[in-house]
């Protein structure tokens, strides 16, 4: 029975932290979506309205509409978890309440029998009065036994007790924790609201000015569709060597093997030649050598968790894939766009060789790094503090990245690829 009880209180117990640890997790999800807003708000009141800045500023509400959406999400999910953690401290408390009444109840009876029993108002006699030596041992210890079960079952009350008050204490802590979230909820939807009305005009004034947006914006999407061309092109190239470069290497190992000589005891020399282990096939495919497999094994694994690839307080102003702002202006993006305060500075991702450093038009100089099989994509950088073959380390500054004049901001586009697949990179950042 007690090993029971104490199992369900062991599950409890675990069940409980761990719902405390994801509501600890989401609190942080949500503070940084708001630091996201923060920064958006900024750059919203310091990017001018003007023609050529008006498409920034709708991509930036609606990036700030996104990551609210997110907060009241997040917010969603701590107050259920904060609803589940109140349901099973009241659930604690029942239990803890119904086993401090059965044992004070015990405790009672056994009290109320002991001053009943007048023989136990002098053990001595009572012990001394026994039939026999054995009975008066047995007595003893009967007597001995009942003040330590009578002292142990003083001491489980008292626990009890305490273990009780702490429930009820933890329990009106959670109701002012979910009292407290459902008001920023509430300040979120209206926060939001504004937004949305916000988004509403500054699309009114987008569609006034549709045809001078409609040639800024096609002439962006022409220089992005040429930068994927030119990264597709420079990654297929850079597979290829590698590929290459893995056969190459696999038949100066069969060649090695084949004319290694082995001398018998009489002083002849026979040659021997093994066979290939690994298919033609396999050999393209295969990573390029063991350190390149650890390599993308090791970036893989860190999805998620990637530092993001710039300076400062950053904001992401272009998301990956299509995206409808307006009914007339849709983007499409190979990466992100992630902006931050002038001067800041583009870091690598992940440990690395930089296998490209160029020039390309619209994207100022233009940065590739290879982590084994993947490859990071770094525009718009402005001062270089690398240059091409160097090994990098995650986190290494690679230059500072280009500030615009006209909002006062630095802002880098950074793409993510495995082999020749491009990948959304916002979900492998932390």
């Amino acid at each position: 029975m007690r090993i029971s009880v104490f199992l369900l209180v062991l599950i409890v117990s675990i069940s409980s932290f761990a719902q405390t640890v994801r509501i600890k997790q989401l609190e942080e999800q949500r503070k940084q979506a708001l630091r996201e807003i923060s920064n958006t708000d900024q750059l919203l009141r310091d990017t001018k309205k003007t023609t050529s800045n008006l498409l920034d500023r709708v991509k930036l509400i609606s990036n700030q509409i996104f990551s609210r959406q997110k907060v009241l999400t997040l917010l969603e999910q701590e107050v259920n978890g904060i609803s589940a953690e109140q349901s099973q401290i009241e659930k604690d408390i029942v239990r803890l309440e119904s086993e401090l009444k059965e044992k004070q109840k015990n405790y009672a009876k056994a009290i109320d029998a002991m001053q009943r029993n007048r023989r136990s108002e002098n053990k001595l006699l009572f012990v001394l009065s026994g039939k026999s030596l054995t009975e008066s041992y047995r007595r003893m210890r009967y007597l001995s036994e009942y003040s330590d079960w009578r002292a142990k079952q003083a001491d489980e009350i008292k626990e009890q007790s305490e273990k009780l008050k702490e429930r009820k204490l933890a329990l009106a802590k959670v109701k002012i924790e979910k009292t407290t979230l459902l008001g920023l909820r509430t300040n979120e939807q209206t926060n939001l609201k504004k937004e949305e009305e916000n988004y509403k005009l500054e699309v009114n004034e987008a569609q006034q000015k549709q045809k001078d947006l409609q040639k800024i914006l096609s002439q962006k999407q022409k220089q992005a569709e040429a930068l994927d061309r030119q990264i597709a092109k420079l990654i297929a190239e850079e597979v290829a060597r590698q590929e290459r470069e893995a056969k190459r290497r696999e038949e100066e190992r069969l060649r090695a093997e084949a004319t290694k000589k082995t001398v018998s005891p009489t002083g002849t020399r026979t040659t021997t030649t093994p066979k290939s282990t690994a298919p033609k096939s396999t050999v393209a495919k295969a990573p390029v050598t063991p350190e390149n497999v650890t390599l993308s094994n090791n970036f893989a694994s860190n999805r998620g968790r990637l530092p993001y690839p710039i300076s400062g307080n950053y904001t992401i102003t272009t998301r990956f894939g299509s995206h409808q702002h307006t009914r007339f202006v849709t983007t499409s993006s190979s990466g992100i766009d992630i902006r931050s305060q002038a001067g800041a500075e583009a870091k690598v991702v992940f440990d690395g060789e930089v296998t490209y450093v160029a020039a390309i038009p619209g994207y100022n100089t233009c940065i590739i790094v290879r982590h084994g099989n993947y490859y990071t994509f770094y525009g718009n950088i402005q001062s270089i503090y690398i240059k091409q073959g160097d090994k990098v380390k995650t986190g290494q500054t690679l230059g500072k990245v280009y500030t615009d004049p006209d909002t006062g901001y630095s802002e880098i586009h950074f793409q993510l690829w495995q082999g020749t697949t491009k990948m959304n990179p916002e979900p492998w950042l932390r």
